[in-house]
């Protein structure tokens, strides 16, 4: 289950082009495991980065920082 996306626009580096490039940036939330008994307690806020040049998409559990 995903949260509806906010999604805004920063530049940022991009392994797949190589530079700095435009990024579309949104924070979703995530069940990280849906089959554990107790999944709904497994939410995990995640920032997701996808270049608009390449498409390229990444994503980090925010919580890990």
């Amino acid at each position: 289950m995903k949260s509806k996306p906010d999604r805004s626009e920063m530049a940022e580096r991009c392994d797949s082009c190589g530079n700095e490039t435009p990024h579309a940036v949104s924070i979703e939330i995530r069940t990280e495991n849906e089959n554990a008994k107790n999944s709904e307690f497994s939410r995990e806020p995640y920032r997701i980065s996808t270049c608009v040049i390449c498409g390229d998409e990444t994503s980090h559990r925010m919580n890990d920082r």
